[in-house]
């Protein structure tokens, strides 16, 4: 037999699942800061619903898992979380509105696999079901502006609304049935610049007429007011100019936040407010998060008449992990190889009372491990300094005999004979420092 892994999934070793824990216990902090709620949906969905016409599109499904259980009906892996929402609202008629949910969990696509993109990934997701108020919209932003900063990120949001790009689409004389295209485009107007979009553009069969009104509408310059202003100047009374204020007035940084009227984001069930997190001074030139407002997904979806406004954004786990690898490895920081505050060592014919130490720091809330194997002192301060073990107790025939335990700080290599109850101040005092 050969050991191998499904292609496209990996292992998650200690010190890189635990560095992952730490930054989702961080998420999940900041989530919870805002009233968001966890929920938690199965990997296996039907495969009705993942296929339902207004679910993940074409595309998506052609990169679904699918299976079936032993009485035959069709299943699949979620590709997302956002149709099990869907769903789980759908099942749920006389939930509370607005509900506000948190979902991390793992999603599976069966696509290409190159550098950075795996089969089976995390999505981390904040949602807000029914509410049209962009104070919700506004929400996901100062959400982030907290995250970002705990987390010691330098960032930027951009920020755009999907109604005011139909009305430069409309005031440019572009068709619906070219709309598509041309949202791609320009989408990469702030990489690639107007000369490559128009190129791009042209070769689709876009009029010069057209381009030339298309990329003057979306050229704006100055602060986030003066675009704001140039673009009204420009425009006939416009429903996603007005959100896009409304928005800005609710933020808590909006200096952080650009207004980039090029931005379309590629998903067409965004409905108005759209946003993408960038971070600076990163090799890692992809979005952190991105997200937006989806009001008729559900309500298509579940294929009913009543509304299900919503809005939420979307956190990419794996950029921000390896965002923070390239951070500790600059400052010569390693990742911690295990979470164990205190490794026991006693004697071999010690061992109760080794185990009494253990469970005595255990109940102080210190994440301890003990000697199993009954190897000497020199071996048992070896194992601690492989994984980096901050602090080692040593359980002596002459340690036993006063009441006391030698505790010795592997960073410094300073050692203290003490009592149970110093060792477990001691250790707290340190921890924290």
């Amino acid at each position: 037999m050969e050991l191998q892994l499904p292609r496209g999934m990996r292992d998650f070793p200690p010190e890189e699942k635990i560095l992952r824990d730490e930054v989702i216990a961080t998420l999940k902090k900041i989530f919870e800061l805002y009233g968001f709620n966890p929920l938690e949906t199965p990997i296996v969905e039907r495969w009705e619903i993942l296929s339902a016409k207004y679910a993940g599109g074409t595309e998506l499904l052609k990169e679904t898992f699918k299976l079936k259980d032993q009485g035959g009906r069709e299943l699949g892996l979620r590709y997302e979380l956002t149709v099990s929402l869907a769903r789980f609202i759908g099942l749920n008629p006389t939930i509370k509105r607005p509900f506000k949910r948190y979902q991390i969990g793992t999603v599976y696509r069966d696509g290409p696999i190159k550098k950075g993109r795996y089969r089976e990934f995390y999505q981390c997701d904040v949602d807000t079901v029914g509410t049209s108020s962009m104070l919700a919209d506004a929400e996901c932003l100062n959400l982030t502006c907290d995250l970002f900063r705990l987390l010691g990120f330098d960032y930027e949001i951009q920020i755009n609304n999907r109604k005011l790009l139909q009305d430069v689409l409309a005031q440019s004389e572009i068709s619906i049935k070219t709309a598509g295209d041309v949202l791609t485009a320009i989408d990469k107007l702030a990489k690639i610049g107007p000369a490559e979009v128009r190129r791009e553009l042209e070769e689709k069969g876009l009029s010069e007429e057209s381009l030339s009104k298309l990329l003057t509408l979306l050229e704006v310059r100055g602060d986030n007011r003066q675009r704001l202003s140039q673009m009204e100047a420009r425009l006939s009374k416009s429903e996603g100019l007005e959100e896009l204020r409304q928005v800005f007035e609710y933020l808590d940084e909006p200096e952080r936040v650009l207004f980039l009227p090029s931005l379309a984001r590629g998903q067409a069930y965004y409905t108005g407010t759209i946003f993408e997190v960038y971070a600076k001074d990163s090799e890692i030139t992809g979005s952190f998060a991105a997200g937006g407002r989806w009001d008729e997904m559900i309500g298509n979806f579940l294929e009913t008449s009543e509304r299900y406004p919503a809005v939420g954004i979307s956190f990419g786990l794996e950029p921000i992990i390896e965002e923070m690898k390239a951070r500790r490895e600059k400052s010569t920081q390693s990742l911690p190889k295990t979470v164990t505050q205190v490794y026991v060592v006693p004697f071999k014919n010690l061992l109760v009372e080794g185990r009494r130490i253990c469970q005595e720091l255990r109940r102080a809330g210190i994440k301890t491990d003990m000697e199993l194997s009954g190897r000497g002192i020199s071996d048992g301060l070896k194992y601690a300094n492989a994984y980096g073990i901050p602090f080692v107790v040593i359980v002596g025939p002459d340690e036993v005999a006063q009441g006391k335990v030698k505790l010795r700080d592997m960073r410094s290599g300073e050692e203290k004979l003490l009592t149970s109850e110093e060792t477990v101040h001691q250790i707290a005092k340190r921890s924290s420092l």
